[in-house]
């Protein structure tokens, strides 16, 4: 069984670790647990991954976010693996920071990058890990807010829910997306 897991994210180091880009983050965490190396490949930073018999190709798409439907569907069909089989790591701007949540399928909600891989792959019925970022921001700043860094105060909140996020994926790859789920959408997560 064969695993497409596609953190969302911009290239470039001026995004390096910006709430934005926590699914780079969160893929990164989870190959260097597992002890790969990512690769420049086409249209993304790539790390294949064999954990217990489980074939698991992380990518990290070098399209920018709003073109991230064009490395995932790029994937998927070289690495031949079917669409239910891949989750997608993001953030959501809809999500308090001490959230975390597995969908099998949704809206993307105006993310750029889930309306663009929605977009190129004509669903919506594709899993995603949404990664709650909140919404603490003033008034006409979201753009700010979420190409920003994350505040001190945040920080343990983050590297916590990271963990999460690791342990989510291996929940989804060897239990499944509705074991998973159960796992992952709890109330909230504290410290």
């Amino acid at each position: 069984m064969k695993y497409l897991v596609v953190g969302l994210g911009n290239i470039g180091d001026e995004y390096l670790h910006t709430r934005h880009n926590i699914g780079f983050d969160v893929v990164d965490a989870f190959v260097k647990k597992h002890g790969g190396v990512f690769r420049t490949d086409r249209l993304a930073m790539v790390a294949e991954l064999k954990i217990k018999g489980k074939l698991v190709c992380c990518i990290k798409p070098t399209t920018y976010m709003n073109l991230s439907g064009k490395a995932m569907k790029y994937w998927l069909d070289k690495e031949k693996i079917h669409i239910s089989q891949s989750l997608v790591v993001v953030d959501d701007l809809a999500l308090p920071l001490n959230k975390l949540r597995l969908r099998s399928s949704g809206s993307h909600a105006g993310h750029n990058g889930l309306k663009n891989i929605e977009e190129v792959l004509f669903t919506n019925q594709y899993p995603r890990l949404r990664f709650g970022i909140g919404n603490n921001y003033p008034k006409g700043r979201q753009v700010d807010f979420v190409l920003g860094h994350w505040a001190p105060e945040e920080e343990p909140m983050v590297v916590k829910k990271t963990e999460l996020s690791v342990a989510a994926i291996e929940n989804f790859i060897f239990l499944g997306t509705e074991k998973a789920m159960n796992l992952v959408n709890v109330s909230e997560i504290t410290l």
